[in-house]
């Protein structure tokens, strides 16, 4: 399976501190990240799992989020 390896939205992972948080995904969504992982692996030359794309997604995701942005700002 060649994809094209353009840039990513989520960048290169840094390494942190984690915390063991138990989550429930669908099987779609399973498969998604799969495959984002797969890419991204691709993309940047080292191999990552879903479980440490997870966080990152999310920590991006709020980011980007004006709403949540402005709640904290309160």
């Amino acid at each position: 399976m060649s994809m094209p390896t353009s840039k990513l939205r989520l960048g290169p992972l840094p390494k942190t501190e984690t915390v063991k948080v138990t989550i429930a995904l669908t099987t779609v969504l399973k498969a998604d990240l799969e495959r984002y992982a797969s890419l991204h692996a691709q993309t940047y030359g080292e191999p990552v799992d879903t479980a440490t794309l997870i966080p990152h997604m999310l920590e991006a995701f709020m980011a980007r989020d004006r709403g949540f942005r402005k709640s904290r700002t309160k």
